[in-house]
This record gives structure tokens, C-alpha cells and sequence, in this order.
């Protein structure tokens, strides 16, 4: 399994600790809550193997509704 791409969608997964030749670098990941069903539908050998990208994560959804958020009214 390639710990750079998403083992839902196969895209890069942009996984800083994937990237990194370091013990421990802060990863985007590290902001977002992934939903236990989302984890549910990937295989079993996927799980703890590879980030999810942040499409498949919901960091997308996340970030948009934080920014609707933080708008003026």
C-alpha cells in the first residue's frame, strides 16, 4: 500500500508524516474528525496504512463550513 494516496480514492492524500522522513510532523489530518463510517467502508488492510485524502477525510466540507462561519453577516 502506498502511504501517499488515499485508500478510498487513490489520490495523493497530501499526508505530511507520509512525506516526511521524520518521526512526527503535524499533518492536516491531525485537524479534521473522520467519520467512523467512512473509516467502516474502507478494507481492513487500508486501516492505519495510509491517510485518507481530505476530499474522502470531509476536510473540504470542514474548511468550507469553518469559512461560512467566520463570515460577516
Amino acid at each position: 500500500m502506498n502511504a501517499n494516496r488515499c485508500p478510498a480514492c487513490g489520490q495523493p492524500n497530501s499526508c505530511a508524516q507520509a512525506a516526511s522522513e521524520s518521526e512526527v510532523t503535524h499533518c492536516w489530518c491531525f485537524e479534521v474528525e473522520v467519520q467512523p463510517q467512512t473509516l467502516q467502508q474502507l478494507p481492513p488492510e487500508a486501516l492505519n496504512r495510509a491517510c485518507l485524502c481530505p476530499r474522502c477525510a470531509g476536510a473540504v466540507h470542514i474548511a468550507a463550513s469553518r469559512e461560512h462561519d467566520r463570515e460577516p453577516d
